[in-house]
């Protein structure tokens, strides 16, 4: 059963077991909360939870105890295993197989694990589970399916997005869909229902936070020295992540020196802009920016962001954020002399 599914086909009939695993934390996370609120509404109002931290310290009785025990205070319950690792184990797969050919029928039970290898989904302990009860498969949403996920999470709050703002925010959140909801949340509060813009985006980013990582860029293409200045220093009071920080800027100047290349070869700005996806106030400033420094200037720059990211790590000698504001404001300082 697919997790977008879940919701409809346990109010039609609650199952009881469901095993979840998968990628994507959040998927999984709703998953489980999805059947906790519809067995609630049925009346399941007991719930234990089991973590099996280490499958060969877990004392296994337990859940055949739990599986075995009646209710104390109410007649219907939830018990949720978690397997983190997804690997139970000689004792523990013994122990799942057992668990599934008698489950306890005033139990809902809910076994969360992570993405399985072909060797567990083929082995006894998950046919046994499988058999008994349903599977959800929380799988990663590729980037080509997620403006449809986005789409459909803010329509149910009266709420799309322009194609350009959508562009925007797949490229930013891709990968992680926790952010994804974070934005996604954070516009219902500060916009109205409706059609909302990439400027309705960028202005609710600059709303909740002094300081933004992502607008570091913009401001090195526009070779503001002293904003650059003061954004630096709020990331670091702020507790921004360096790793973060030197990701931003050395993605804008990979941006730049890779448009001055294609410009060197003639293909059309137009062109370029497409191929860096380029969004926003960005695509009016790569090429002004880029024609304000050259390729020294652009690999020098690439050089002390590899030397960054090794003291980072902890190699070599240097101060971390001292050395990601030379990095940008050599940049900011030579495009003002160019430029003069």
């Amino acid at each position: 059963m697919r997790s977008e599914d879940l919701a409809a086909a346990a109010k039609r009939k609650l199952a009881p077991l469901y095993i979840i695993h998968g990628d994507e934390a959040l998927l999984s996370l709703e998953a489980v909360q999805t059947l906790r609120d519809i067995a609630r509404q049925q009346g399941y109002s007991e719930r234990e939870v089991l973590t099996v931290e280490n499958a060969a310290q877990f004392q296994w009785e337990q859940l055949i105890s739990a599986g075995q025990s009646l209710s104390l205070f109410a007649e219907l319950r939830i018990l949720e295993l978690r397997i983190p690792n997804g690997k139970p184990g000689t004792e523990g797969g013994k122990a799942l197989e057992a668990f599934a050919s008698k489950l306890p029928s005033d139990t809902l039970t809910i076994i969360t694990l992570p993405r399985l290898d072909k060797t567990a989904l083929n082995s006894k302990w998950m046919s046994a589970l499988a058999k008994a009860g349903e599977v959800i498969e929380a799988k990663l949403i590729e980037r080509s399916a997620l403006p449809q996920w986005i789409s459909k999470r803010l329509a149910a709050q009266q709420q799309s997005l322009s194609a350009e703002a959508m562009a925007w925010l797949v490229d930013r959140v891709e990968g992680n869909l926790l952010a994804a909801l974070q934005e996604i949340q954070k516009l219902a509060l500060l916009h109205p229902a409706g059609l909302l813009t990439l400027d309705d985006l960028t202005a609710a980013v600059a709303n909740v936070a002094r300081y933004d990582v992502f607008q570091l860029g913009e401001a090195l293409l526009v070779g503001d020295a002293e904003r650059m200045v003061h954004m630096l220093s709020g990331l670091k009071a702020e507790g921004e992540s360096a790793v973060l920080v030197l990701w931003a800027l050395t993605e804008e100047t990979r941006n730049l020196y890779r448009f001055a290349q294609g410009r060197a070869r003639n293909i059309p700005t137009a062109q370029l802009i497409k191929d860096l996806r380029l969004w926003g106030n960005k695509q009016k400033l790569i090429e002004a920016a880029a024609a304000r420094v050259n390729r020294r200037q652009l690999t020098n720059a690439l050089q002390q962001a590899a030397r960054i990211d090794s003291l980072i790590k902890g190699i070599g000698d240097g101060e971390v954020w001292h050395e990601l504001s030379s990095m940008a404001l050599a940049l900011c300082e030579q495009t003002k002399k160019k430029a003069g």
